[in-house]
């Protein structure tokens, strides 16, 4: 199996209800679980002029107290702003509604917003620009308001 297929069983699997899924085949075993806190919200897309359209993600858990924290819903690169020309969605010290744009993570050439949680402010943003994330990792803190 590689990293492809593997990429592939990942956003297959945040894209059900399933939450585990384990494959073994001779050498080696996979298995994949989903992050809890994780949560697709369907029915929420925005229309593409390739005619696909954009999943808008919301990935969040609360750290402590009234500090949130907002993961990478599937592996794949950050993206802080629309397009490289375009100023950022959010910056530290930015105060964030329920339902806005954060930031992007890009997943096998489809582009996936993330959304805010919940209302609040822009405490930390935890990677850079068009790095590579992880499943779960955290992208940025926002305090609730």
């Amino acid at each position: 199996m590689n990293i492809d297929e593997i990429r592939e069983l990942i956003l297959l699997l945040d894209q059900t209800s399933i939450s585990e899924l384990e494959v073994q085949k001779n050498d080696y075993r996979l298995a994949l679980r989903k992050n809890r806190a994780s949560v697709n919200v369907p029915g929420e897309t925005i229309p593409e002029t390739s005619g696909s359209a954009p999943k808008q993600e919301v990935a969040s858990s609360i750290v402590a107290g009234n500090l949130v924290e907002v993961t990478a819903p599937m592996v794949g690169t950050f993206y802080a702003a629309p397009s490289p020309d375009a100023p950022p969605y959010v910056q530290v010290g930015d105060k964030v509604q329920a339902g806005q744009t954060l930031c992007i993570v890009e997943a096998m050439k489809l582009m996936n917003e993330i959304k805010a949680e919940t209302d609040g402010v822009v405490t930390d943003i935890m990677v850079d620009n068009a790095q590579p994330v992880e499943y779960g990792q955290v992208l940025m803190l926002i305090e609730k308001l």
